[in-house]
Order: C-alpha cells, then structure tokens, then sequence
C-alpha cells in the first residue's frame, strides 16, 4: 500500500493550495482515507475525512467553511482544497487510509494502518 502527498508549499495568508493523495494497493472504494496535521510542538490533529464507500465526509471545526475534500474514484486519488488559508494552518499535512467499507468514518489517528509521508504547508502572515 501507498499514499503518496503532494501540493504542498508556501503561501501568504488568505491564499489557496489544493493537496492531493495518490493511493495505491488498496481497494480504494472500500477504505476511508482521512487528511491530518501536526504543526511544530503540537499533537498530530485530524482535518478532514471521506468516507469513499459512501462520500460521506468530516471536517474539524477549524477547517470548515474553508477546506473541502473531494475523491476522484477514477485516479484513486484524493483532494484537499483549502481555502483562506491562515497561519495556524501551518503544519506537516499526512493523507492516511484505513478499511472502511460501510462508511462509518473513521476519524481517528489510531484507527488508520495506512500513511503517506506528508507534505509541508507554510501559511506566511
């Protein structure tokens, strides 16, 4: 199995960067593939999830209204646009996977076997 981050990078406050998680190995329809963070000092945080057996997604509270997480069943791939990013966004972003496949939405870390290598977000003030 592989997850693979991409799209991360340097952007000012209020801007955009789209993150994308290539996955490979798996059953794509059958798992949940879930988005988190962890910033300098701090304990990684979950962000967003989607559930792809039946779309249903979760967003932390401090991400929503600004990013969004789509699948494209096709690519096995998986999106996070993050809008009016600020810099509290600022932190390593992990794509990871775990078997899921009637969609209870797994948001927790600990239930997750499967993870990327993360990719950097620097959100400048």
């Amino acid at each position: 199995v592989q997850l693979v981050e991409s799209g991360g990078g340097l952007v000012q406050a209020g801007g955009s960067l789209r993150l994308s998680c290539g996955v490979s190995g798996l059953i794509f329809d059958d798992h949940d593939i879930g988005w988190f963070r962890q910033a300098p000092g701090k304990e990684r945080e979950g962000v967003s999830i989607i559930s792809n057996s039946n779309g249903r997604t979760w967003y932390a509270d401090s991400v929503k209204g600004r990013f969004t997480i789509t699948s494209d069943n096709g690519k096995d791939t998986i999106y996070l646009q993050m809008n009016n990013l600020k810099p509290e966004d600022t932190a390593v972003y992990y794509c990871a996977a775990t078997f899921d496949p009637h969609g209870f939405g797994m948001r927790f870390e600990d239930e997750y076997e499967y993870w990327g290598q993360g990719t950097q977000v620097t959100v400048s003030s």
